[in-house]
């Protein structure tokens, strides 16, 4: 019997490794979803929102390193999937999205539903086609898939209902071969040019970041050969942060002084694999040199005076035999006493305040570090989880953690935590939720137990967007629609079929943790924290500085005093 394109588009999804495909059915998907539902070899994975399919996709596919495919019918149903696409591409994880079409012969004329996606997707995908005629398939599909998986990003499908249907004119996939993975490293010239550079340097900072994923040990040995601290971006703490002696925390908004103060005190900065976007925090007088795959992101930060083109590891292997040993211990052993404080520092913060009523969101986190599996996957909000996760969270070489640390979107952390869930159904997935972000898809709570899916919900509540209020403090605004009205979580995890549990004091957050954990299907637990927590960065501008005092005093002058003495005990009489 001949296959429909539909069928064919499956099949070639199969043969490319893919084995789920997230999204919501509609009637421009049924030949799709009728084609996996014949099949054992491919799962169709139900979500309540296409947003969250996309996101769940891009999890799996920052996870496994592999294809990963969401889908969503026409107009609407596809529309839904943007902003979790963008969060892919920006996130460089090859997701492929189908996003369904009218019947061809409506398309141009303002018919139910209609809209573009070769155009709406645009600037989300690198490469984005309409199939018309079902020649195109499975060739247009296949090339989307290579764009994907090469260029590490959102390659997109649109695809007519009818056209899906049609009877399919080639019967097989065309493309047999194993995704290739070369190696790219500078020139000999250009090598010898960077020992040259780094054996004059004394005070030497590497800035790591996700780009260095794969290649651990060729980064310690060379901050070992040239006695430098390692500061590392949020994307690469997964990477760096572990096993290493030479780690001294983050910089940026979410980071440690200590970090900060390793990369302004240096002669030379080392950027590798890293897009750290924050040009505030990157040294003005420092030699900066930065080793990159991709060439177009080289100075793109900050100024560069020497750029180099290459894969991490491949580049490391092949510098450190031209490198001599660093004999200058000064900068390395000041900026590891440095971190040493700061870390106190952050410990300190993290208590229990036993018998207390307080429960600070840092010992919320401390708890999860110690409580987790040692294989644990977590995905925090954007916003104040993602700090706590940053400050709090060790990585061990076998943790993975999630987060729209690029695309900065609310809401992530839960259906990220679906698409975890659902590749690697024998891990622990925790999810960090404000409840903001939380609130925002929280309609997925339905999704973890249609899947069965036993991921544990850890929602921060502190009634409020609480990081947008810190940034409107911190610019001298009273803040102002920040504030939440929430309902009990708890109730509505139960409604939907969850555990539900709820930690009001400092004693009972621990003992919640434990239950939750092993509880045999999805757990939400509600902690509400203090919500004048302040997350301070690294350094302290004078402007900021001089907008929380206009803040503390158009707070007082509008009556609201109250909330500068709040302040004060939660920060300052801990």
């Amino acid at each position: 019997m001949a296959k429909n394109v539909a069928d064919l588009l499956v099949e070639v999804l199969v043969g490319a490794g893919v084995q789920r495909i997230y999204g919501v059915s509609g009637d421009s998907l049924n030949g799709i979803t009728d084609s996996i539902r014949t099949r054992k070899d491919i799962q169709w994975v139900h979500t309540r929102n296409e947003e969250a399919a996309a996101f769940a996709a891009g999890a799996e596919a920052h996870l496994t390193g592999k294809l990963a495919v969401c889908a969503g019918s026409c107009g609407p149903g596809n529309l839904h999937l943007i902003n979790g696409l963008y969060d892919c591409h920006r996130s460089r994880v090859p997701v492929l999205a189908i996003a369904a079409q009218i019947p061809s012969a409506e398309i141009g004329s303002g018919y139910f539903q209609e809209t573009r996606p070769e155009h709406l997707f645009a600037q989300c995908s690198h490469f984005c086609e309409l199939v018309s005629q079902e020649e195109q398939m499975p060739r247009v599909l296949e090339i989307g898939i290579q764009n994907a998986i090469s260029r590490r990003g959102v390659a997109v499908i649109a695809l007519p209902g009818d056209v899906a249907l049609r009877d399919a004119v080639e019967q097989a996939p065309r493309l047999h071969f194993s995704e290739p993975k070369p190696t790219v490293c500078p020139s000999g010239h250009e090598l010898n040019l960077l020992a040259d550079v780094l054996i004059r340097s004394k005070k030497i900072t590497i800035l790591g970041g996700a780009g260095c994923a794969g290649a651990h040990d060729e980064l310690i040995e060379l901050a070992r050969k040239l006695q430098a601290p390692i500061v590392h971006a949020m994307r690469g703490k997964e990477f760096i942060e572990y096993d290493n002696p030479f780690n001294v925390g983050m910089t940026g908004l979410l980071g440690f002084s200590s970090g900060y103060h390793a990369m302004m005190n240096c002669e030379t900065l080392l950027m590798i694999g890293t897009d750290f976007p924050y040009q505030q925090f990157f040294p003005q007088d420092a030699t900066i040199v930065q080793i990159d795959l991709r060439g177009e992101q080289l100075g793109r930060r900050t100024k560069v005076d020497f750029g180099f083109v290459g894969d991490t590891k491949a580049t490391l292997r092949a510098l450190l035999p031209k490198l001599e040993q660093n004999q200058y211990e000064s900068h390395l052993k000041e900026s590891l006493e440095q971190y040493s404080k700061a870390r106190k520092g952050l410990d300190d913060l993290a208590t229990g305040d036993s018998g207390g009523s307080r429960i600070h969101p840092q010992y919320v986190a401390r708890l999860l570090d110690q409580l987790a599996a040692e294989d644990a996957i977590f995905t925090c909000d954007v916003g104040t989880p993602t700090i706590w996760a940053a400050r709090y969270l060790a990585m061990n070489g076998k943790r993975r953690i999630l987060g729209s640390f690029t695309h900065g979107s609310m809401a992530n952390a839960l259906p990220q935590a679906i698409g975890a869930q659902v590749s690697h159904p024998g891990r622990q997935v925790i999810s960090m939720s404000g409840d903001g972000g939380f609130a925002m898809l929280m309609g997925d709570l339905l999704t973890l137990r249609q899947h069965d899916l036993p991921v544990k919900l850890i929602v921060f509540k502190n009634d409020s967007l609480a990081f947008v209020e810190l940034e409107m403090k911190g610019a001298g605004i009273l803040d102002f629609g920040t504030h939440l009205h929430n309902p009990d979580f708890t109730k509505i995890a139960e409604g939907s079929g969850l555990l539900g549990l709820r930690a009001e004091t400092p004693d009972q957050v621990e003992p919640a943790l434990k239950e939750a954990f092993k509880y045999d299907g999805p757990a939400l637990i509600e902690v509400p924290v203090s919500r004048q927590e302040l997350s301070m960065p690294p350094t302290i501008t004078f402007e900021q500085a001089k907008g929380f005092s206009l803040f503390m005093m158009k707070a007082v002058l509008n009556g609201r005093g109250d909330e500068i003495i709040d302040l004060a005990r939660v920060n300052l009489l801990r």
